[in-house]
């Protein structure tokens, strides 16, 4: 029973490998991608299962030239087969686990069936005598200090999310940090950007139309209005999180020039800068590194982060900067 189940298992993840014509697959592919998902199967078998299956399917074999290739006929009528393999398993529990925050609130509870079902594929699969466990073999490890996320209110996150999928205005009690006081905005949600564990709604609030930052976490209460959200015709929020905002206070391009401890800056030869970085030999243990970037907080802090290891030569006003700050610190760190 357990080998008439196996098999059944694998005709149905050949099922889903199958193309509609014209496009294509050799029986060799589909062993490769059998093994992908943990299933041992020899091309001999694959034939074989191939024209067991022709027999209940509209499958067709173009045997104009080998290898021949397997594809659904054309003309059938379109069908899908419930269930899922374990590759599609381990994408999907990968994807709740490093991008749940960023699904829409009001589509979790609709996920949570598939979820599951990631889960169930998962616990039943054994590949050579081995669970089929891939969070056991990925681990993400954060580059800078972790920080534990602010609390956001549930209800809060839903309704924001709500409102930019049907386009309406949001009233917002807003807790101000800079003005240390309860803010009340009517705000057209423009979208949402997550820097690291904090997340933001990026909305202008009416009656401007100059993209505002809000954090999640500072939203005290959010009301979805009857009335449609305006936004500015040329806003593009992919083009608005790269151009530095969210870096604070981005002061522009500048050219940028770091004298560098040799061991410090090797992961900039594979992680550069800027796709113009220039790293230049400058003595026997350290290099200087040339790059266009934009002068943010980021930098500046990224730049500290290297303590003795690094010399800021240009531009003239974050050399000034970070002078002040290292002589600030000094002061601090000063014995009494």
């Amino acid at each position: 029973m357990a080998g008439h189940s196996q098999t059944l298992y694998r005709q149905w993840l050949v099922l889903q490998m199958i193309p509609r014509a014209p496009r294509k697959v050799t029986a060799r592919e589909i062993v490769e991608r059998l093994h992908a998902e943990g299933q041992d199967a020899t091309k001999r078998t694959v034939e074989r299962d191939l024209i067991a299956l022709s027999t209940l399917f509209p499958l067709v074999t173009d045997e104009r030239a080998k290898p021949y290739g397997w594809s659904f006929d054309h003309a059938s009528p379109g069908f899908s087969l419930p269930g899922m393999s374990p590759l599609q398993a381990i994408v999907l529990r990968l994807a709740r686990s490093h991008l749940g925050r960023l699904l829409p609130a009001h589509l979790d509870e609709a996920l949570q069936p598939y979820f599951r079902q990631a889960d169930q594929v998962l616990i039943g699969v054994v590949h050579d005598g081995h669970r089929f466990d891939w969070d056991r073999h990925v681990a993400v490890v954060d580059p800078t200090q972790p920080l534990l996320p602010p609390d956001i209110d549930g209800a809060v996150l839903e309704t924001i999310h709500v409102a930019l999928d049907c386009g309406k205005r949001l009233h917002l009690t807003y807790e101000s940090r800079s003005q240390q006081k309860v803010l009340h905005y009517t705000v057209n949600s423009l979208g949402l950007v997550y820097r690291g564990t904090v997340g933001y709604l990026v909305a202008t609030i009416a009656p401007y139309d100059d993209p505002r930052q809000l954090a999640l976490h500072r939203i005290r209460a959010a009301e979805l209005l009857d009335e449609t959200a305006l936004h500015p015709a040329d806003f593009d929020l992919h083009a608005y999180a790269r151009s530095g905002a969210f870096g604070f206070l981005d002061e522009g391009p500048i050219e940028l020039v770091l004298r560098m401890q040799r061991p410090a800056a090797q992961h900039l030869y594979e992680t550069p800068l800027s796709t113009d970085q220039r790293i230049e030999d400058d003595g026997p243990d350290h290099v200087r590194i040339r790059a266009t970037v934009n002068l943010t907080s980021q930098l500046r802090w990224w730049i500290l982060g290297f303590g003795g290891q690094v010399e800021c030569i240009a531009p003239d006003q974050l050399r000034e900067q970070m002078c002040s700050t290292i002589q600030a610190a000094g002061i601090l760190y000063a014995p009494g």
